[in-house]
């Protein structure tokens, strides 16, 4: 009888200190985990509570706001979102009923407040206590709000980035969406077949076309297989094996240098410059400008879609050279293609947050520029830089 009791009272023991260990992981390794689970009701009513932080341009304007609503026992602190479709893009939405997006996502720990030590742990009675982190944006809402008018009714995407730092000034998706009716029109949004919900700067994946001509002359230079002097001839056209390559109308362009060939955007000499490339140097240069690479970015993007370069054709291989074929790019990596030609052949680091602060102006944590990646020496992007000057100077624009 007495060896039960023992045997019992050692089960139970065995069990209160597992229980406690498991308790004890929860609350120290999974606490903030847990706290902003989308199912936590408990914790999501409370939140509504908090003065969550404001999103700000970075002027100082305010974007994102929270404004108190409701009255007594009834009083929360609602969003309130400044041009709301031109900045959805960028501040996404929150909503009790489908979850964050956005930078009301990505910086949830700092605009809840999370973030703060002094509120992961303890009584969910401290989330009264609590007023969220402001995050200052590199944006410029005026910059913001022209290039959103720039746009029209186009569907598409604009990116203004600073080459030296990698600070995006404005960035823009059509269609979009508002913010602040998003419980409203979520059946409507997700019916829309244009997709609003999708950032077309950084989602979208579109062929480049003779955007890409400059990383594909910058390349050429790199490897020696084409220089300012070498001569290129167009009748037109450019036959490789089955597979004819054509100019636009198919109008010969004659004797082309590299500059003249970019001025023009011939086709024939970048498909030839393709194949003296090869198949591995393309790929190559691809790869050191970042496409086949997820921006380090605080918002989700894609990777440009590559073809497989070790099974193309030649003819496929011409075609990429020229932006066509299975090669699809997002505007934010043609950007920072662009942006590294115009420094020196340096890729920064795509930059959106600048700052978080407290409620006095404090900072909590700076996010200074970063180099990314060295795709080409400067003088490669001093050369192309020139070149592609000279397409708007006297080419096609």
């Amino acid at each position: 009888m007495k060896e039960s009791i023992r045997r019992v009272t050692i089960f139970l023991l065995g069990l209160f200190i597992v229980l406690g260990a498991y308790l004890t992981y929860l609350q120290a390794f999974q606490g903030s985990k847990l706290n902003a689970h989308a199912l936590n009701r408990r914790s999501r009513e409370m939140s509504k509570t908090v003065p969550r932080g404001s999103i700000i341009d970075k002027n100082g304007n305010n974007v994102v706001r929270s404004v108190p609503a409701g009255s007594g026992k009834n009083a929360y602190y609602a969003r309130e979102y400044v041009d709301g479709a031109i900045f959805a893009p960028l501040t996404g939405f929150i909503s009790d009923k489908y979850g964050k997006t956005g930078l009301e996502n990505s910086y949830d720990q700092y605009l809840s407040g999370i973030a703060n030590p002094r509120f992961q742990l303890g009584p969910i009675s401290r989330l009264w206590q609590r007023r969220g982190y402001n995050i200052t944006l590199s944006v410029d809402g005026n910059l913001q709000r022209t290039a959103y008018q720039a746009l029209g009714n186009h569907r598409g995407a604009i990116i203004v980035m600073e080459p030296g730092t990698g600070r995006i000034l404005a960035m823009v998706s059509k269609p979009t969406f508002d913010p602040a009716q998003i419980d409203k029109s979520w059946q409507d949004i997700l019916a829309n077949p244009e997709s609003p919900l999708l950032n077309r700067a950084i989602q979208g994946l579109y062929p480049p076309g003779s955007a890409i001509k400059p990383l594909v002359a910058a390349a050429a230079l790199e490897e020696g297989v084409s220089n300012l002097q070498k001569i290129y001839k167009s009748p037109g056209y450019l036959k490789i094996g089955n597979y004819t390559l054509h100019e636009v109308n198919d109008q010969p362009l004659g004797e082309l240098s590299l500059e003249k060939a970019l001025a023009l955007s011939s086709n024939v000499a970048f498909g030839q410059i393709g194949l003296d490339l090869g198949r591995d140097h393309v790929a190559k240069y691809f790869d050191k400008f970042g496409f086949n690479r997820e921006p380090a970015l605080a918002l989700p993007a894609e990777k440009s879609r590559l073809p497989q370069f070790n099974k193309l054709a030649d003819g496929e291989l011409a075609q990429t050279a020229i932006g066509q074929g299975e090669l699809l790019v997002t505007p934010l990596s043609m950007a920072l293609m662009t942006a590294a030609l115009a420094n020196q052949g340096v890729i920064m680091k795509p930059l959106l947050v600048t700052a978080v602060t407290d409620t006095q102006g404090q900072t909590i944590k700076t996010f200074k520029p970063e180099v990314w990646l060295n795709p080409v020496d400067p003088q490669t992007a001093n050369t192309v830089q020139a070149l592609m000057e000279e397409v708007v100077a006297w080419g096609t624009g």
